[in-house]
């Protein structure tokens, strides 16, 4: 298999095992936690900040370990040296990680003998969670990009598992993850009606935290495209 494709293939298979932790801790924490909210977010957070973790580690020496579109286009604008780098690869990485999204929906309905598609129904928006999920996706490419080089999968892991708590939309920082979680009437699901206007935010909150970056002399970005010899 060319290295391209095994690039793709990563894209993606992690961001379809994110949304399947994602959506099924979720769907398991509502079923054990007897209605306690709070002890069910809290289950989904540990989920999500330890796949995250295992996910960065495992594929990032094989695709940069994106799984999500802001991170992919703010690299690509920052590290581009072609036309290809700035705009084939990232449509390219784009469509991976949107299809392993809906993949990791449906695969986690389908171990709770859910519907393997079904639209969720869960509305969420307002001003305050545009504004977090602006907030949320501002402070993880922030830590991205200034993430000392081999430091990058604990720091996002814990940024985003803070970030759970203190956003009033739980932070989901990823359009990718607002698509996979579209599918899944359950817990962790947004509805589709709702998806827009957080992906704006996120998309504003990835213009914002690449703006906080530049304002420091020097940064690194840990996760990253593939370097010329894994294409």
């Amino acid at each position: 298999m060319k290295k391209m494709p095994r690039a793709l293939l990563a894209e993606f298979i992690g961001t379809g095992i994110l949304l399947c932790a994602v959506i099924g801790s979720g769907i398991m924490a509502e079923r054990l936690s007897g209605g306690n909210v709070g002890v069910a977010l809290l289950a989904n957070t540990l989920a999500t900040v330890f796949i995250l973790y295992v996910l960065i580690e495992v594929l990032g020496p094989i695709s940069g370990a994106h799984f999500n579109p802001v991170v992919t286009v703010v690299l690509a604008a920052r590290q581009a040296e072609s036309a290809y780098d700035r705009f084939t690869l990232p449509a390219l990485f784009i469509v991976a990680q949107l299809a392993g999204a809906i993949a990791g929906a449906a695969l986690a309905n389908a171990m709770f003998d859910l519907p393997l598609i079904q639209a969720s129904t869960k509305l969420r928006g307002g001003w305050g969670q545009w504004l977090a999920e602006a907030v949320a996706a501002a402070g993880l490419i922030f830590v991205i990009l200034r993430a000392p080089a081999g430091k990058a999968a604990a720091l996002v892991a814990c940024y985003i598992g803070a970030a759970y708590w203190f956003t009033s939309s739980t932070s989901f920082a990823n359009p990718a993850a607002v698509f996979g979680r579209m599918w899944s009437d359950t817990f962790a699901g947004v509805a589709p009606a709702s998806a827009l206007g957080f992906i704006a935010a996120q998309v504003a909150g990835g213009a914002a935290g690449t703006a906080l970056s530049s304002c420091f002399d020097t940064s690194s970005a840990s996760i990253s495209a593939p370097s010329e010899d894994q294409t």
